[in-house]
């Protein structure tokens, strides 16, 4: 959904909850977990965040809270849980315009050295394809990971005329969601 200004809360839940029966828009639902499917743009992104398990424990926050869409141009519904099933509204503001994409978690992830979930998109999103936002936790290098794993395409004919604009926000979230991961671990080492 696109729009020329700035939807208030009201209007994103209101989309929400417009988004309640809406079904994925692609049919390999799960498949950033397991073999990722032919056909789809794949990008995967990581990112060191630092050392330890305190490390860890603070980049497991930081995803429970959605840091890693404290991006500016970016912004979620970061009161939604992250649970299987709860539906999120993205807003993204670009070239002077906004747009408002709906996806949906589609598993969770809580093993003791990696933490996170992936979200698929649903009708109303301008790509279909799932993303996967985890950190890990290497016992053996001590070193904590933030990962992004995606695998998309156009989903409309607009999107597919604008595939080039699409592909580089694709690769600037990539970027910026990392700097918001390192960021949010500095912040609270900080505080």
């Amino acid at each position: 959904m696109f729009r020329l200004t700035k939807p208030d809360p009201s209007a994103v839940q209101q989309f929400l909850n417009n988004r309640a029966n809406d079904q994925f828009s692609y049919p390999e639902i799960g498949a950033t977990e397991s073999e990722l499917p032919p056909g789809y743009n794949v990008d995967h992104n990581r990112g060191k965040l630092g050392i330890g398990i305190e490390v860890f424990d603070l980049a497991k926050t930081a995803i429970r809270e959605w840091k890693m869409f404290d991006l500016g141009w970016v912004e979620i519904s970061t009161e939604t849980p992250i649970e299987t099933g709860q539906t999120v509204a993205i807003l993204v503001s670009h070239f002077g315009f906004y747009s408002l994409n709906a996806a949906r978690i589609v598993y969770t992830i809580d093993e003791p050295s990696r933490f996170g979930f992936a979200y698929g998109t649903l009708t109303e999103h301008g790509e279909i394809g799932e993303e996967r936002f985890s950190v890990e936790y290497n016992a053996d290098s001590n070193e904590v990971w933030y990962d992004i794993l995606a695998f998309s395409r156009p989903s409309s004919l607009l999107a597919k005329i604008g595939y080039p604009i699409g592909r580089s926000l694709q690769k600037a979230f990539a970027r910026d969601s990392k700097m918001a991961m390192q960021r949010a671990i500095v912040e609270v080492k900080s505080s």
